[in-house]
């Protein structure tokens, strides 16, 4: 029963950290195009640098938290390693920023990050779905 639960949260939290992961590159992507399309957007301040500190402060905690039970049930270490590796990315591109990246720099961090963040839990939860599998029919 406590497997099971443990299991449905991390799948769960696997879930989130993809979609936060799509949704920060989505941010990166998009926000130009739509702040030169709609100026007024401006004041709602998506741009800003507080947006990327709470989209880190959401995807640290979950990505660990998913990534360290899945490496407990499967244990492909290599999973863990790229999604600190792309928490480093993110973290990189916010200690750093577009000061010393430039625009351009700090999106294509950010993307990176993002990105081996995203392959990092799609990992995680296949191999996990496939010690699940393996369990239930004995192999």
């Amino acid at each position: 029963m406590e497997t099971e639960m443990t299991n449905s949260y991390r799948s769960t939290a696997d879930k989130a950290a993809i979609g936060l992961s799509l949704l920060c590159a989505v941010h990166c992507l998009a926000l130009p195009l739509f702040l030169s399309l709609f100026p007024a957007m401006v004041a709602i301040g998506f741009q800003d640098e507080r947006f990327h500190l709470l989209m880190l402060v959401s995807v640290v905690p979950m990505s660990l938290f998913a990534l360290t039970l899945g490496c407990r049930q499967h244990r492909s270490f290599y999973v863990l390693g790229t999604g600190a590796l792309g928490i480093l990315f993110l973290i990189a591109s916010i200690a750093l920023g577009h000061d010393l990246l430039g625009e351009s720099g700090e999106t294509v961090m950010t993307l990176i990050g993002a990105a081996l963040v995203s392959v990092s839990h799609v990992l995680n939860f296949r191999l996990c779905r496939s010690v699940e599998a393996c369990a239930d029919e004995r192999c």
